[in-house]
């Protein structure tokens, strides 16, 4: 059996919602990657990560189906369990800070998976969105430019104070329809933007942005400590 914890990440400022991830603090339980990445998909969180060495801040991510190279909402978790300045992912090394309520890390657009930003005219419209359909090359009923891109549909709810709506379709077929909160789709349209964002993304949950110089964004928001769980590995 594995240890691994729940945390919730990218909360509201009731402290609800959030991205849920899971957390294995001990990696070496879990050292072979195919083994960590079918403990992913049992697991079901739109990622799970792998402490290689909490010390240094080494993280392995994954989704249920993929190992990622950097994740937003992953690291921004993992910075604040592991209290550390910066984490190690195969992307490059990520900088990591606590600010009161919110855990900041710093991290290049370039780093990001790539995401169809897709913007509307109002909050409303994205509000309305129906999740888009998966499947494959000439299926009945999906549209060739909605197979598999995950997509992050927003807009703006007040362009002056920066102020975001967003909802984020992965349109994959691991049973993740939409992701709750995304932080390397922020990153992403913080960069397009370029400029500090505060983003309402899902049922509830917030993300904050700022570029920095030379290429870098910080991303940031609440983490809880949801629970700590067995599962068999």
């Amino acid at each position: 059996m594995t240890d691994y914890d729940v945390l919730r990440v990218f909360c509201g400022a009731d402290g609800r919602h959030g991205n849920e991830l899971g957390v294995v603090r001990d990696g070496s339980r879990i050292p072979d990657r195919d083994a960590r990445q079918a403990f992913a998909g049992k697991l079901g969180f739109s990622e799970t990560v792998f402490v290689d060495d909490p010390e240094r801040g080494v993280i392995d991510i994954y989704t249920p189906t993929l190992r990622l190279p950097f994740a937003g909402h992953p690291c921004v978790g993992s910075a604040w369990l592991l209290d550390v300045p910066e984490l190690v992912v195969p992307a490059g090394v990520v900088g990591a800070r606590l600010d009161g309520e919110f855990s900041w890390i710093e991290a290049r657009a370039e780093w990001a998976p790539p995401r169809t930003l897709r913007q509307y005219g109002s909050a409303a419209e994205v509000d309305a969105l129906p999740v888009p359909p998966v499947g494959g090359p000439g299926e009945e009923g999906v549209p060739p430019d909605e197979v598999r891109r995950w997509i992050y549909a927003w807009a703006w709810e007040d362009e002056a104070a920066g102020r975001v709506r967003a909802r984020g379709f992965p349109g994959r077929d691991d049973g993740i329809t939409e992701d709750e909160a995304t932080g390397a789709a922020a990153l992403l349209l913080t960069a397009h933007l370029d400029r500090a964002l505060n983003i309402r993304q899902g049922k509830g949950s917030q993300i904050l942005t700022a570029p920095q110089p030379d290429g870098w964004y910080e991303v940031g928001g609440r983490v809880a400590l949801g629970s700590s769980r067995l599962a068999a590995a």
